[in-house]
């Protein structure tokens, strides 16, 4: 049997192995949710509440080991790590409390000798496919939601993070979630495929790249199920003359530069109006120079590795064909350490002098880079944002509320941010606009994907 490795960041070393399952196993997997959730279907909501809320007791009492295991699988500084347990926590139980208003029948008024009503049904099996660089976050957008709708789900993850899918798979158990409802699968890409093309899948939810999301839709194409895209960003940032210069740059250095930059909505391209660029690349350089960049699992340490030496490789490339096109990098690596290319220990890059021919203000470089860039005012502004294949965030620092309404109203993006970036409102709908995806997860419009209308029509008098 085909066996998984794991390779920390932290050190190269192997952290964990895990056997791919057998086609025997995911069969069963797929039999036995099936059966399972016929009868989970049925369960009232304030029932499957009860177990999920269940869920998230167990998974809080796991947060220091949960954070380690985090730290070692995909670097993120430790000190940092415990956060995503909260965030995790924090959508779970949004998407519990408005379950039950979100699922519940909808009457379409009152129709003599007629009881008339749309209810939300659930879709069967959700497929999860979740990415390494936020594991659980990434992961309960849709687990818990889909429970909680009456789905079963399997989950696949990254094979940098098989730990994360394992932990909601024991916490699941430990809260009394039925057997055969969820599962965790280790998978290969070809066994991911033939997943999704098995008739016993009713629903896919990928989140990676945007190649990885082609893939998902060939491997879909031939059957009418709904699939979820979560996919890349290259998130713009606008900060206008009348912005609170110390609050946008210390919002903005974070937004570029946690998690090593690996956030699909981590600012990139960063647009400045020229009264106040100067003023502000100077704070923006010097707070970036504040980062330790070293062992995660040291306390003292605020930025992290990228996940692999490889992705470090493709990073620094990005960098110097940006450079080679004219841009000027306003950090040197050597500030930070010294410069050995076989690492995946990346220092932050600022690029100054960038215009949009350079991948740095065109691709994802999902890494510690940001592109800075002077504007004359809100319609340069408003273009040059616009001038992306991607759309998942951007955002505006103004002091004026209602001229950040009207330019996001003409910026194509999935949520658009005033005076903050990088975050995600379980409240809210979080979706992506063209090559950044489709679908939505999380708020009540989440559901509305994780199931599917039915319509009662009762005559009650037949004379």
């Amino acid at each position: 049997m085909t066996a998984q490795k794991t390779i920390s960041p932290v050190d190269g070393s192997v952290y964990c192995e895990r056997e791919l399952a057998a086609d025997a196993a995911i069969d069963r997997a797929l039999t036995q949710a099936r059966g399972a959730q016929q009868k989970w279907r049925l369960t009232p909501v304030a029932e499957r509440a009860r177990i999920c809320l269940a869920f998230c007791g167990h998974f809080e009492a796991e947060t220091r080991e949960i954070a380690t295991e985090l730290t070692w699988q995909m670097g993120r500084p430790i000190r940092y790590a415990p956060n995503e347990v909260r965030g995790t926590l924090e959508r779970a139980r949004h998407m519990i409390a408005i379950a039950g208003d979100a699922l519940a029948d909808v009457d379409v008024g009152p129709k003599d000798g007629f009881h008339r009503f749309l209810r939300r049904e659930p879709l069967g099996i959700v497929f999860t496919i979740a990415a390494w660089n936020y594991p659980y976050l990434i992961a309960v957008n849709s687990v818990i939601p889909a429970l909680m709708a009456g789905n079963a789900v399997l989950l696949k993850h990254s094979a940098q993070t098989p730990l994360c899918a394992e932990r909601f798979e024991n916490c699941l158990r430990a809260a009394g979630l039925p057997d055969g409802l969820f599962r965790a699968l280790q998978l290969s890409h070809e066994q991911t495929s033939r997943l999704i093309r098995d008739p016993r899948v009713d629903f896919v939810a990928f989140t990676g790249s945007v190649d990885g999301g082609r893939a998902v839709q060939r491997a879909a194409v031939e059957r009418f199920i709904g699939v979820g895209l979560e996919l890349g960003g290259c998130d713009p940032a606008y900060v206008r003359e009348d912005a609170d210069l110390p609050h946008a740059i210390e919002n903005l250095v974070d937004g570029a530069f946690f998690n090593s930059g690996q956030s699909c909505c981590g600012i990139q391209r960063i647009y400045v109006h020229r009264g106040i660029y100067e003023k502000f690349v100077g704070g923006f350089v010097e707070m970036t120079r504040r980062y330790v960049l070293g062992n995660p699992t040291d306390p003292e340490t605020t930025l992290g590795p990228v996940v692999r030496t490889a992705a470090a490789r493709q990073i620094r490339a990005q960098i110097a064909a940006s450079i080679a096109g004219g841009a000027r990098a306003a950090i040197e690596e050597r500030e930070f350490r010294a410069s050995d290319a076989a690492t995946p220990y990346l220092a932050p890059q600022i690029l100054l002098d960038v215009d949009h021919s350079m991948p740095v203000m065109r691709e994802e470089i999902f890494g510690p880079v940001a592109g800075v860039m002077p504007v004359a005012g809100d319609d340069e502004a408003v273009r040059l944002m616009n001038d992306s294949p991607y759309g998942l965030t951007a955002a505006v620092w103004t002091a004026d509320a209602e001229a950040a309404f009207a330019i996001g109203q003409r910026v194509e993006t999935g949520t658009w941010f005033m005076n903050r970036c990088d975050y995600l409102d379980p409240a809210l709908a979080w979706v992506g606009v063209k090559d950044s995806g489709r679908g939505c997860t999380l708020s009540r419009v989440g559901y509305e994907h994780l199931t599917r209308p039915k319509s009662y029509h009762l005559r009650l008098k037949t004379t």
